[in-house]
């Protein structure tokens, strides 16, 4: 029996002034201790969603609960929101305003109204999470952008939250950062933390998600990340491609191959090496 969800949306209905409805019915459900990858067309919803999710809009309709309770618009209700679960936007400068990186991740757990050494062993913990203890001091205008991406999820995670969602996180970093930012969730959902995420990589997701989430025609669909990552025709309606893992695993699966379907293309690599290559004009 699957856990109850963490964080929950139910019917949500949204719309832009003088725009038409961006979700209509939304449903999406956040399990304890589960990567979920939320997938979609620009301009499809996604970042609204999360920002439902979070209380930072008012749905027209729907509700988002929290531990099976529906959330109050209330400071009181958004405080115990916002204790459980954190966005991290795409883009870090829009979360980035103190002077140095120990500041401003210290900003959350001082909203909290903690004592300075709680607050001060959140931001050490919180760095180490991210792997930039080194930078506590730094300045922020002077961080790489992967660097700044990596304060941002330092400040959520000062928190302490049960979930942590990301808007668009490789958005801006090479392959060798979007590398470095999938170890940091991996050490993340370790510890237990739930991690979403939104991208428009469906091979990224396929090889990262327990769960996937597909955000378009204002409704989302969501399961387990092989059986939805294999659905082309939804894929398409979602102006996504294919992920080339589940093409793979059928083509192998076709020549005999009954072992584990490759989920990277490091695994895919070794196990083609590992296949014995009939010799030139060999009939089988």
């Amino acid at each position: 029996m699957s856990a109850a969800p963490v964080l929950e949306a139910r019917g949500l209905r949204f719309a832009y002034p003088d725009g038409p409805a961006v979700l209509d019915g939304a449903d999406l459900a956040v399990a304890p201790g589960r990567r979920l990858a939320v997938l979609g067309p620009n301009g499809g919803g996604k970042t609204t969603l999360f920002r439902l999710l979070l209380g930072l809009l008012a749905p027209a309709a729907g509700e988002v609960l929290l531990d099976g309770e529906p959330v109050r618009r209330t400071r009181r209700g958004l405080v115990r929101l916002r204790e459980a679960a954190q966005l991290v936007l795409q883009d870090p400068d829009d979360q980035l305003f103190s002077a140095d990186v120990a500041q401003d991740v210290s900003f959350g757990p001082l909203n909290l109204g903690l004592p300075g050494p709680e607050v001060d062993a959140r931001v050490r913990d919180a760095l180490a999470a991210v792997g930039i203890s080194g930078l506590a001091d730094r300045p922020t205008h002077r961080l790489s952008f992967g660097q700044r991406k990596r304060v941002a999820i330092a400040g959520a995670l000062a928190v302490r939250p049960r979930v942590l969602v990301l808007d668009e996180p490789t958005a801006g970093l090479d392959p060798a950062g979007v590398e470095e930012l999938v170890a940091v969730l991996a050490d993340l959902h370790a510890a237990g933390t739930a991690v979403v995420l939104s991208t428009h990589d469906v091979d990224l997701a396929h090889r990262w998600a327990d769960d996937v989430a597909v955000v378009a025609g204002g409704r989302v669909r969501r399961g387990p990340a092989d059986r939805v990552l294999d659905d082309a025709e939804l894929l398409a309606g979602a102006r996504l491609g294919p992920a080339w893992a589940p093409a793979v695993a059928r083509l192998l699966a076709l020549a005999g191959h009954d072992g584990a379907a490759p989920r990277t293309a490091a695994e895919l690599h070794g196990l083609l090496t590992g296949l014995a290559v009939p010799e030139a004009g060999a009939r089988g």
